[in-house]
């Protein structure tokens, strides 16, 4: 078994436990993708154009021997409609509102993706190759005393984290912040905010003081999920539990 140390929100080490076996899982990072690919596919709305988009016009061919190419134009007039290519006519290949989206998973696969990429978050490596930044001397996942959840504050939050080793991570999100490249400046998403910490509680009180932190998520432990655990499909996220979270994952379920 692994053990890992509980850090009060002073940073000091009040004890040593040992992680739940939904730590020993192995590690796939294929099946941690496969898993992250079916959930996001599975949330995509579906989308079309009118079936009759571009073939609302009278429209005639003019036939050979005019000089001139015997696309279909309107009978009011001489300009071109209806065939693909034109201005104004249909598309060749439209996308279908019918077309079905969703992709299905085996139980036991999407099973063992989750408790992979939980077991991901104990191993330093991979967490530093995902890009986080923490104190090399603390052990991972980062286990809190329950006092933790009981922080009404931001500042107070900030303090804790500052104190445990693990604050520069929230300042990496902040500084990367970025405006995004292509169009979706347009649609209501013109930032980029990296992922910094997750933080697994059983109580809703950090909801409101830790929620304003940058890139950082909060969750219950029934809530764990690839999305929380494997942003973008990359294991190996800076994971911080409550001392009673972490009971919680005893038994794998």
């Amino acid at each position: 078994m692994t053990k890992v140390n509980v850090y009060g929100i002073d940073g000091a080490v009040k004890e040593t436990v040992d992680l739940p076996e939904i730590f020993n899982t192995p590690y796939r990072p294929d099946v941690i993708r496969k898993s992250f690919n079916v959930l996001h596919s599975n949330k995509r709305q579906p989308y079309g154009s009118d079936p009759l988009a571009g073939a609302k016009h009278a429209t005639a061919s003019v036939g050979k021997g005019r000089g001139q190419s015997r696309v279909p134009r309107l009978t009011q007039g001489r300009r071109a409609a209806l065939a693909p290519g034109v201005v104004g006519g249909r598309r060749a290949h439209p996308p279908k509102a019918e077309k079905i989206w969703k992709e299905k998973m085996n139980k036991k696969e999407k099973l063992l993706a989750r408790n992979s990429a939980l077991a991901a978050t104990k191993d330093k490596d991979i967490v530093s190759k995902r890009g986080h930044t923490f104190d090399e001397k603390i052990t991972l996942p980062v286990v809190v005393d329950d006092e933790f959840e009981k922080i009404k504050k931001t500042k107070d939050v900030i303090t804790a984290l500052e104190k445990i080793g693990i604050y520069d991570d929230v300042l990496r999100s902040t500084n990367g912040k970025h405006i995004r490249a292509g169009k979706g400046k347009n649609r209501g998403r013109k930032y980029r905010i990296p992922k910094s910490l997750l933080i697994v509680s059983t109580k809703d009180t950090l909801e409101k003081s830790s929620n304003n932190l940058s890139g950082v998520d909060i969750a219950k432990p029934d809530q764990l999920n690839i999305e929380y655990l494997a942003p973008g499909g990359d294991p190996g996220r800076l994971t911080v539990f409550t001392k009673s979270a972490l009971q919680q994952l005893r038994g794998g379920k």
